[in-house]
């Protein structure tokens, strides 16, 4: 941004109280003013702006009203500083700076009069990880619901970032650290979990907390049932004689947590009589920053209020170019966690020629498909459970599953299986046609019509085709061995996107439109809408 620009919003401020006051450490500039109250009070305030005028900029309170001292309050920090747009929810116009700074201080202005009014109160548990100043990291991989004690370990660093983790099944958790090719020396520690109704909110005197008695002091004003649980855990934990104790608290809208640390050897004498009654008040403790690993939220977080493949005991059958890309979004819906089963069939090798267009690469030439898919997932995903059989399927036989997907693009294996598990399982089918013009899926319900059978014999009397016109059947390759149908990565991820897509609906009680397209190639047009496909008299498989 040129200087000029800059002058001109230095000099926009002017009209509203701002002076030019040099320049900040960080190499803003500054300008001194004031906001009003709401009984028009001035109000002494800094702006920092951006020196490329890309960032919106920082306005910060020099001076407390008396009105937000000595309670919480939203959208200002322990420095004073204003939080008056949500970051990511408005773009800077960076070819208008002027009036966008201008807006920005309005908007800062209004933000300070509905907090004076109080009418911004419930925000400040919204934005409570915003002032927690977690100091450390801890990573929490619990499934289940139970409070209490769980499994804990501590790594302390000489940078005071500690690095703790808790979980309800350790086994789970040191298969995904191990991921993280966790080396470090780490610890036990003790463990607690609470729950409480009230949200966290933060204070504005002794914040972050530093000591047990600033996090008692704390919770006496959100919830006494719960500073007593806490007090009483830490009680217990002194008594025992351990060295650090993780408190999580399950708040109804977010986790938040903190290390109480022990620290006998270096722990100064209790010169109070009740410190010495109950020497826990001066423990140190640090404020973590939660970062949850359990496979259910990662599942669910992209998809709130929708149920995810978790629990669900899932047969794939195809590793190849459809396969891979969909046996990896189907990891990250949730399949083979909370209970549930991958299973994934291929007899091929991976081979060079595979390469370009398939979730594998060359760490995996000349091994199985679905072998090798599955150690893949195993490394992304350590929580997941996941089974592979590196043989045809039609040797295979499965009990129980709950649902069976078709990534082969082999039509005559897609009849065989429609045969044979027709009345045992749900059936997907994913399939590309002509060179990557389009992709298609059916969902059929256990027991019930159309099967896949029944689109070859719809397509032999010319009804649901999936483009307008005829589709293409290029060939690449030499020799009959050679052969193969070209198509680029983007149409196999096309497919796999489809097929996840039935796959989420079908978790969640959707399986209509049971037969859906998306067209790949922009020179044709589609022909057939989304829709549910009827069954065909003639197919042996429904009238058997």
């Amino acid at each position: 941004m040129s200087a000029n620009q800059v002058n001109a919003v230095i000099k926009a401020f002017a009209p509203r109280g701002f002076v030019f006051a040099g320049k900040a450490p960080n190499g803003r500039f500054l300008l001194h003013g004031h906001l009003s109250s709401p009984s028009n009070q001035d109000i002494p305030c800094e702006i920092q702006l951006d020196p490329e005028l890309f960032a919106f900029p920082k306005i910060r309170l020099l001076e407390l009203p008396k009105e937000l001292s000595g309670r919480p309050v939203p959208h200002l920090n322990g420095q004073g500083e204003l939080c008056y747009i949500a970051t990511g929810t408005v773009v800077l116009d960076i070819f208008n700076p002027v009036s966008q700074s201008l807006a920005c201080l309005d908007r800062a202005q209004h933000v300070l009069t509905q907090i004076m009014r109080g009418e911004m109160v419930d925000d400040l548990a919204e934005e409570f990880f915003a002032y927690w100043g977690g100091n450390g990291w801890c990573f929490s991989d619990i499934q289940g619901d139970r409070l209490g004690k769980m499994h804990c370990t501590i790594e302390e660093r000489k940078d005071g970032k500690d690095i703790w983790t808790v979980t309800d099944e350790p086994e789970r958790t040191t298969k995904k650290l191990n991921a993280m090719h966790w080396k470090a020396n780490v610890r036990k520690a003790s463990c607690v979990r609470i729950k409480t109704d009230a949200q966290p909110r933060p204070l504005i005197v002794n914040w972050p907390p530093m000591c047990l008695r600033d996090v008692l002091n704390w919770q006496s004003t959100l919830d006494v049932n719960c500073r007593r649980r806490i007090h009483q855990s830490i009680y217990t934990a002194e008594a025992n004689k351990a060295n650090h104790l993780l408190v999580i608290i399950e708040s109804p809208l977010m986790t938040y947590a903190f290390g109480v640390l022990f620290d006998r050897a270096k722990r100064a004498p209790c010169k109070k009589l009740a410190e010495r009654r109950d020497p826990t008040y001066q423990l140190r403790i640090k404020p973590l920053s939660m970062l949850r690993i359990d496979d259910r939220y990662l599942a669910e977080r992209n998809t709130p209020k929708r149920r995810t493949l978790a629990g669900k005991r899932i047969a794939l059958v195809g590793c190849g170019t459809i396969g891979g890309y969909l046996a990896d979004m189907l990891v990250k819906a949730g399949a083979g966690t909370s209970g549930g089963e991958l299973t994934l069939i291929d007899p091929d090798l991976f081979l060079p020629q595979n390469i370009g267009r398939h979730r594998l690469g060359f760490p995996s030439l000349l091994d199985n498909k679905a072998t090798a898919m599955a150690g893949e997932l195993r490394r992304l995903a350590p929580g997941a459970l996941l089974r592979d059989i590196p043989s045809d399927v039609r040797a295979a036989h499965f009990e129980h599953l709950d649902l069976l997907i078709d990534a082969t693009g082999e039509e005559a294996l897609g009849h065989w299986l429609s045969a044979h598990y027709r009345d045992l399982t749900d059936i997907l089918t994913v399939w590309i046609e002509g060179t990557g013009t389009a992709v298609r899926a059916l969902l059929a319900k256990k027991g019930a019509s159309p099967c896949y059978r029944c689109i070859w014999h719809h397509t032999r009397d010319g009804a649901f085709p999936s483009v307008q016109g005829e589709l293409p059947t290029t060939l690449a390759g030499q020799g009959c061995e050679g052969l193969y149908v070209p198509f680029p990565a983007t149409v196999s991820v096309q497919a796999a996107s489809l097929g996840t897509e039935l796959a989420v609906d079908w978790a969640n009680g959707v399986s209509t439109p049971s037969f859906r397209t998306r067209v790949t190639d922009q020179a044709f047009e589609l022909a057939t809408a989304d829709c549910d496909l009827p069954a065909h008299e003639g197919c042996p498989v429904c009238h058997s």
